[in-house]
């Protein structure tokens, strides 16, 4: 079990911050990494949570969640009492604080490109004015901490020679931006098909990483920052036309359901050697269509099995090689790498 809420005294005033984890961990991620851990929602508990920081004296309740936003936002109408909302998981950037009901929700973007800011006017014990924005924040005009730069640059200090170590080099943009896709996603299933010998290749939905511009070359920490997680494994197997229509469906529905309770953020999982037409505001089953195998142009038949490679799988006891050293190798063979625009996946419905 672990503390729920933190307080804090600022300006003559009391401030509680109750954390929330997210909630769909088990699901996202191997569950059997953390087997004795539960994760959920949990309304009812977060209301006594805030009800009993109230107790203890807070005048202002914030909650620090990784739920999403969309989540959030209905979160903010079942549960009283939470005055501030700072919510992250989807990457949203708001450039100032969405207020429902009661309760003000601030998303600040990720990779540390924006600081979210929130002033609260606080009178007899609760909130009766606030403002609000969104502050870029330039890496290269603000002066670093010079006791964290010192403690980096000791950590980095054993590992540097083999960060820098060149594996490639980018004729063009390599990003990981999109909801669908970017030219690193677009890469790493290029990589998967012609290393894991496959026709079909899934990737996670990440968004993590640094960009690099069009000449750069390509580093292993740059590999590293696109690829390192603790189930790398990629995986070569056999599904059904029928099998992978399902697991785009599945994919979808976490995305797009109705409800935000249901939704599990983050981004659709990428694919290499197909071609499909997305319907968002579908219900389940009818959001994926127009499945083509873009070597033959064929639609995607399904009662035939097609060979497809992926990595991140949270099942257990999956073998196959890192996905870092998958793409270590396909890299430093291509040596150059341009990856084209990628317009294989169509998203339709969304006026």
């Amino acid at each position: 079990m672990f503390e729920s809420t933190a307080f804090y005294d600022r300006g003559n005033t009391r401030v509680a911050v109750i954390g929330q984890a997210m909630p769909y961990t088990p699901i996202a991620n191997p569950h059997w990494l953390f087997p004795e851990w539960s994760f959920g929602l949990k309304a009812e508990l977060l209301q006594k949570n805030v009800n009993n920081a109230r107790k203890q004296g807070a005048e202002v309740v914030v909650l620090l969640s990784h739920n999403g936003f969309d989540v959030d936002q209905k979160l903010a109408t079942q549960v009283n009492g939470i005055d501030v909302i700072l919510t992250g998981h989807t990457h949203d950037a708001l450039p100032e604080a969405l207020r429902v009901d009661k309760t003000l929700l601030m998303s600040s973007g990720s990779h540390g490109k924006y600081l979210g800011r929130i002033d609260l006017n606080v009178r007899n014990g609760g909130v009766i004015d606030y403002s609000s924005s969104l502050i870029p924040v330039f890496s290269d005009v603000v002066q670093s901490d010079k006791a964290m730069a010192a403690k980096i640059d000791e950590v980095r200090a054993p590992h540097e020679k083999e960060l820098q170590r060149v594996i490639g080099k980018t004729e063009g943009l390599l990003y990981r931006r999109g909801n669908f896709n970017g030219t690193w996603d677009d890469l790493i299933c290029q990589g998967m098909i012609q290393e894991r010998d496959a026709e079909i290749s899934f990737s996670p939905g990440f968004r993590w990483g640094a960009t690099k511009l069009p000449g750069q070359e390509i580093t292993i920490e740059d590999l590293y920052n696109q690829t390192a997680i603790s189930y790398p494994a990629v995986y070569r197997r056999e599904y059904s036309g029928q099998e992978i229509k399902d697991i785009l469906e599945d994919v979808c529905d976490n995305l797009f359901n109705t409800d935000p309770f249901l939704q599990q953020g983050g981004d659709m999982v990428r694919v290499g050697g197909i071609a499909y037409t997305c319907s968002p505001k579908q219900v389940m089953g009818s959001r994926i269509s127009d499945m083509k195998l873009l070597s033959t142009g064929k639609t995607i038949d399904s009662n035939r099995n097609y060979v497809v490679a992926g990595w991140a799988s949270v099942n257990e006891n999956i073998s196959g090689p890192p996905i870092f050293d998958l793409m270590e190798s396909y890299i430093s063979n291509k040596g150059t790498v341009n990856i084209a625009i990628n317009e294989s996946v169509k998203v339709i419905g969304m006026r």
